[in-house]
């Protein structure tokens, strides 16, 4: 990419769309450790310790994430908007050409975070998307 792009997101249904998954393991963690943390042989301090310490993890872990993805999509953005190529994760297709390119010049649109082409049958979030370089022939 080269330039330095910076956190320009905030805290919306965005949020939720993209960490929903991690949120519920996160919840799931949290239920084992309480689980663990109030047997009969823990120490009474541990249930205390071990949320406060497993749960400040999971937070930190969960908006490092968020602030990385929301960054790189903006990043993604830019770059489509500029007139560049991105490539993007193709989940409906497991072939070995698992991605596709984007870009203007072959019919995508930018609606929100969701590149559009009347081409094709399915979106892209920009969230599964990265600036593509090319193949440079050794």
């Amino acid at each position: 990419m080269g330039n330095k792009i910076q956190y320009q997101g905030s805290i919306n249904g965005t949020f939720f769309e993209l960490e929903i998954v991690y949120i519920v393991i996160g919840a799931f963690i949290l239920s084992v450790t309480a689980f663990v943390t109030t047997r009969e042989f823990m120490p009474k301090v541990a249930f205390k310790r071990g949320m406060l310490g497993i749960g400040g993890f999971i937070i930190f872990m969960i908006g490092f994430h968020y602030v990385m993805t929301t960054t790189r999509m903006q990043g993604v953005k830019d770059i489509f908007n500029n007139g560049e190529t991105v490539i993007c994760e193709n989940k409906m297709r497991r072939t070995i050409s698992r991605s596709v390119l984007l870009s203007k010049e072959l019919g995508w649109r930018l609606d929100g975070d969701k590149f559009k082409n009347d081409d094709y049958e399915r979106d892209f979030h920009t969230s599964r998307c990265i600036e593509f370089d090319g193949i440079v022939p050794k």
